[in-house]
């Protein structure tokens, strides 16, 4: 059943679990993600990367997550993951998305808040929850990390935009780490308290079990995973032999593994039998 943002973050918030987004970018993860959410009764948050939506694929990935979202019995939520600018977004509200990233971070603060107020307000015409984010989550390859989230500024970023999620910058990064990241979770906490809204966890990929319960059980209730879900995909597909050639029987151990990563996730983040 396809919900918004803001319906499947409301449980986790309550029962103190997060809910899986997976970045998904062709049908096979696409299948991947929802058999592991079926099979594991979990609510879960299919994501589409903002580049897709800009250069044109997401206008023919996005049926097909609609349709696997309406086939589902457990809540699923087609969410734009990192929305760049005004484009995106609106491109991600016409093929049908029901939750919302824009992602300013790059900004200076008042830029952030100006663009993530004007999106929210946007999507709040129709009813479409916006997560916003402060604190610029960068990448394994950045030669130093930016400060922390701070609290209090958080505070008045949520009020100020009327955002329904945030994610925020506490020890993580995107891509593969070289080395495990350490969160800071008394910061998670210290954020959690002053928003009173569900926080999100960027750079999923490759944190610690220890650290994912313990960043849920500080406040994170969405939990996001990119570069495992196209490393899942790929190792499936380079270890597939090449005498295969019918596309559909090729794919099959891609789907598979895909699977296989997604019902680990859900499992460790407390998600299943939730739906």
């Amino acid at each position: 059943m396809l919900v918004n943002l803001k319906e499947i973050l409301a449980p986790a918030e309550k029962e103190g679990y997060a809910v899986p987004a997976f970045n998904v970018y062709n049908l096979e993860t696409l299948m991947g993600v929802a058999e592991a959410a079926e099979e594991t009764k979990a609510p879960v948050i299919i994501q589409t990367y903002s580049r897709l939506f800009k250069e044109g694929s997401g206008y023919y990935l996005a049926p097909s997550v609609l349709a696997a979202a309406q086939k589902a019995s457990v809540p699923v939520c087609f969410h734009l993951d990192h929305g760049a600018s005004e484009l995106e977004t609106t491109r991600a509200l016409r093929y049908g998305c029901t939750g919302i990233m824009i992602d300013a971070s790059a900004l200076d603060y008042d830029g952030n808040v100006a663009l993530t107020r004007r999106v929210a307000g946007i999507c709040g015409h129709v009813g479409i929850p916006v997560e916003g984010e402060l604190g610029h989550v960068g990448t394994v390859n950045d030669a130093s990390m930016e400060e922390f989230t701070d609290a209090g500024q958080a505070k008045d970023f949520v009020a100020e935009t009327g955002v329904c999620a945030l994610a925020v910058l506490v020890g993580t990064a995107h891509g593969r780490y070289k080395k495990p990241p350490r969160l800071d979770i008394g910061r998670i906490s210290q954020i959690k308290e002053a928003v009173k809204i569900p926080l999100v966890l960027h750079g999923g990929s490759g944190i610690p079990d220890d650290q994912i319960k313990a960043a849920i059980g500080a406040g994170i209730c969405k939990i996001n995973f990119g570069t495992d879900v196209c490393y899942s995909f790929l190792d499936a597909v380079f270890a597939s032999s090449r005498d295969l050639y019918a596309v559909d029987l090729f794919m099959k151990n891609a789907v598979k593994s895909v699977k296989a990563f997604a019902l680990e996730k859900i499992r460790l983040l407390g998600a299943g039998g939730k739906a």
